[in-house]
């Protein structure tokens, strides 16, 4: 090939790398305040169910990971469509500066429906952005044999440009070791959870 051909495609080839680098760029969180309040929103996979609730749920190891308050306002079988009934009530009381979102497993379990559930954890991102908070979502599995997290959750990741931990529940649900019963994590399954988000908030700039 020619020189001139090659610095006529040049740019050409820049603009290529450019779209490149950007489409692989990581969801980034603003860095946390010294006084940030971390809110951890969701169900029993929030309360804590399977462990000491106030020492070993995640919320409360990543409290100790991270060194911020955590709030820990997770609601035992609690359905999507009543987190978000319950969400503006919660970031008035709080005024987070995150909010860790994982929900979804009840209506999952109960098989209330993918396109209600993605519309109802859509809502509830839109509500917390709305706030003025930044969003960290967690992907739920299917709790069947393959327990994969369902598309939506990477979805909607991609379309709010939130980052989002996909694989660490699956990972949980599939060790016996790591859950106190077929769903819900033990204190060593919360510990590793916590862990995988205190990664994700260093990651994305958070932390």
């Amino acid at each position: 090939m020619k020189q001139g051909r090659i610095l006529q495609l040049l740019p050409v080839l820049i603009l290529a790398l450019l779209l490149i680098s950007c489409s692989d760029k990581k969801p980034s969180l603003s860095p946390l305040t010294s006084d940030a309040v971390i809110l951890a929103f969701g169900d029993s996979l929030t309360y804590g169910i399977g462990a000491n609730r106030k020492m070993e749920s995640y919320p409360a190891v990543l409290s100790k990971l991270t060194g911020f308050q955590v709030i820990n306002e997770g609601l035992s079988g609690e359905i999507s469509k009543e987190g978000l009934e319950r969400l503006p009530d919660v970031l008035h009381s709080y005024n987070p500066q995150v909010v860790i979102l994982c929900h979804g497993g009840n209506d999952i379990i109960r098989k209330l429906g993918k396109v209600q559930l993605k519309s109802n954890l859509n809502q509830m991102i839109t509500l917390i952005k709305d706030s003025g908070a930044e969003v960290v979502l967690i992907g739920v599995p299917n709790f069947n044999l393959l327990l994969n997290v369902p598309d939506l959750y990477l979805e909607l990741a991609s379309e709010h440009n939130i980052p989002v931990e996909s694989a660490v529940l699956s990972e949980i649900v599939r060790n016996p070791q790591l859950k106190s019963d077929q769903i819900h994590p033990n204190a060593q399954g919360y510990n590793l959870m916590a862990k995988r988000i205190q990664q994700l908030l260093q990651d994305s700039g958070a932390l």
